[in-house]
């Protein structure tokens, strides 16, 4: 039977994996449906941001009447859940956190917008009778997250790809919730030797994060986008120079109380944004205790793939917080670590009010060393962060509460109740065994890269070689010849 496929990929790169795809095939894969930038059939951006772009095909909703081809989504168990993730990913966008955003402001219209979106997916796999469809990376953006819902819901068989934080590697699965849920085939394999206690090379994280810095000043970025954000949601306070003053001012005291990388406005300015780094700043000047007994909760940057996408229920990370709470042992309490890159989205004030009533909880400084913290700690709690890897490395327990792509490991205990934290605490991490369960998982790891920030990562990559490599991997994906790295085997 012909393979017809449907893609999401944005990237020139991954366009050129496409093509070498169908390429490979030899008629076995047509090209039913692209997603991507304007050379693709539809410009998936711009469904993003409810902008007006074209691809191929025109405009994905260009004279489109309802015709009800979203009905197997409305009909599945999950429908509320998968809603409530496609809302989340809409809200990335809005005006409260992007310039650039969409005209979405209340509950309804974020309804009204994903059926909409959603009827018109499903219009366009009916209509070019698509089978299969291949995600080139994890969806966790609105737009490819409610087009994998909606091709699930519609039978197709889906591959998912995901980099890894290794280098030239990336998972497959065939449904995102099957992240971390490794089924290994029996076949023997070589452990993978891993220093006890070293820290992973993460690209996306810079030493000086973890150590106790000079305190910021605001910079010119910053004046900016304040004005910038007057000129765009406000235009009348640019008449007020006491408002932009007064803004200033605080503006300023914050970034003499954080730490000089942080720098907060450099990119955004919002009402929000100053809320959440004023309230943030309060806690910077506070010393961590590491004599009391404590579990650490880094929280993940958000809106992101760990949370957004493989945080299930616990994409709200103060559900996580609550649940340890709830069962936290006398004379425990749970360290909060914000995360370094985050800003105001989902940090409002009433996140703050929230957190502030959880039994035990203490929010440590930005600075704090997150290394020192998960060595220290009884064990880290975390939704599916990478702090959770860390942890593991330096024999300590791990409590997950989403699908990282550790949680089979030896080690990490998946949250449920009863949950007994002194027990959980109590085990230790079989060094051995977890080098041999991260050598299974890293067998069933494809060689490659498919996302493109990682192109530049690698010194003296042959692309081409790698551009070959991917399109062949995805093929026998795709065909069945060749087992995901996650989920059931075939």
């Amino acid at each position: 039977m012909t393979i017809r496929l449907l893609v999401d990929g944005r990237h020139p790169f991954k366009k050129q994996v496409t093509d070498h795809l169908v390429a490979q095939s030899g008629g076995r894969v047509e090209l039913a449906l692209h997603f991507g930038d304007r050379e693709a059939d539809y410009h998936a951006p711009c469904l993003q941001r409810m902008e007006v772009r074209s691809g191929r095909l025109g405009h994905l909703m260009d004279r489109r009447i309802r015709t009800g081809a979203n009905i197997s989504l409305l009909a599945s168990e999950a429908y509320r859940e998968m809603v409530e993730r496609g809302i989340d990913q809409l809200q990335r966008t809005s005006a409260t956190y992007q310039y650039r955003a969409h005209n979405l402001r209340n509950l309804q219209d974020y309804l009204d917008y994903y059926h909409v979106l959603a009827d018109a997916y499903g219009q366009e796999i009916e209509r070019t009778g698509a089978t299969h469809a291949l995600f080139l990376n994890m969806p966790h953006l609105a737009y490819d997250t409610v087009l994998y819902q909606v091709a699930q819901a519609m039978g197709l068989q889906t591959i998912v790809l995901c980099q890894t934080i290794f280098p030239q590697h990336y998972f497959s699965m065939r449904s995102i919730d099957d992240m971390g849920r490794f089924v290994h085939d029996g076949s023997e394999v070589a452990p993978i030797t891993i220093e006890k206690g070293t820290a992973p090379d993460l690209y996306y994280m810079e030493d000086r994060w973890q150590q106790r810095s000079p305190r910021g000043r605001l910079g010119p970025r910053a004046v900016w986008n304040l004005l910038r954000h007057l000129a765009l949601r406000q235009p009348v306070r640019l008449l007020d120079p006491g408002y932009i003053v007064g803004n200033l001012r605080r503006m300023s005291r914050i970034h003499g109380r954080l730490p000089d990388w942080r720098d907060p406005f450099a990119k955004f300015f919002h009402v929000n944004e100053l809320a959440y780094f004023e309230h943030l700043a309060e806690h910077e000047d506070r010393p961590v205790d590491y004599g009391v007994p404590y579990v650490y909760a880094p929280l993940h940057n958000q809106p992101e793939m760990s949370t957004s996408a493989l945080g299930g229920l616990f994409r709200d990370q103060l559900l996580m917080i609550e649940a340890v709470a709830r069962v936290l042992p006398e004379g425990w309490q749970i360290y909060v670590k914000e995360n370094p890159r985050q800003g105001a989205y989902a940090r409002g004030p009433m996140f703050f009010h929230r957190l502030s009533r959880i039994r035990g909880v203490r929010l440590v400084p930005s600075d704090a060393n997150t290394f020192e913290l998960s060595a220290r700690a009884r064990l880290t709690a975390t939704v599916s962060g990478t702090p959770g890897w860390e942890s593991l490395r330096k024999g300590r327990p791990v409590l997950v509460f989403g699908n990282p792509w550790y949680k089979s490991l030896p080690g990490v205990h998946r949250y449920g109740e009863p949950m007994h934290l002194e027990q959980i605490a109590a085990t230790t991490v079989d060094h051995a065994a977890l080098e041999l369960a991260y050598g299974q998982v890293m067998s069933r790891c494809h060689e490659g890269i498919v996302e493109p920030v990682y192109l530049d990562l690698v010194p003296g990559l042959d692309r081409q070689r790698n551009l070959e490599t991917v399109a062949r991997t995805c093929l026998e994906l795709l065909e069945g010849s060749r087992a995901p790295t996650f989920g059931d085997l075939p």
